[in-house]
């Protein structure tokens, strides 16, 4: 990811304006978040990934969503779980090499593999959170669906997009 604080700054901005004006249904909850910080260069280790992902969580939450540590909650546990994900998809030389993946060097399938994990991780806890206890069971089970279908769709060209190569 070049130019990370900027990139990260106006992805973040990004979601914001998601949240705030594409409201297309109660089933879907469309994040960009978790892609994010999945495509952050490993170089960022767990302590740095999880205070990059309280920040993100904190701006999305003031500026957006009204309630105030959802997202935060949501992105801890993917943060908390990148590096290990990252090193179980793409090996021990992306974290010795601190570097990020790319398409190019890693594959589709196994990038593919980690967005999908990272989606569901996230929008599992932000229904949870979300008063799942409120709604029945169903309907929780099918935002959750809906949301990471959309989500990952949303995400591949997301990421292939902010993980180019520099050649």
């Amino acid at each position: 990811m070049r130019n990370n604080l900027l990139t990260v700054c106006l992805l973040v901005f990004a979601q914001v304006l998601v949240c705030n004006y594409l409201s297309l249904s109660p089933y879907l909850t469309l994040s960009i978040l978790p892609v994010i910080l999945f495509a952050l260069p490993t170089k960022y280790g767990t302590v740095a990934t999880l205070f990059i992902a309280f920040a993100m969580g904190l701006a999305v939450d003031f500026m957006a969503e009204g309630w105030l540590g959802l997202n935060i909650v949501a992105l801890l546990p993917v943060a908390a779980l990148k590096r290990a994900l990252c090193e179980a998809l793409f090996g021990d030389e992306i974290i010795e090499r601190e570097e990020s993946f790319s398409f190019e060097k890693y594959g589709l399938g196994k990038i593919i593999f980690g967005i999908i994990v990272c989606q569901a991780l996230f929008l599992f806890i932000y229904v949870w959170a979300d008063g799942s206890s409120a709604y029945p069971l169903s309907f929780s089970a099918t935002r959750w669906l809906v949301s990471s279908v959309a989500g990952v769709l949303v995400s591949i060209p997301l990421a292939n997009m902010i993980t180019k190569e520099d050649r």
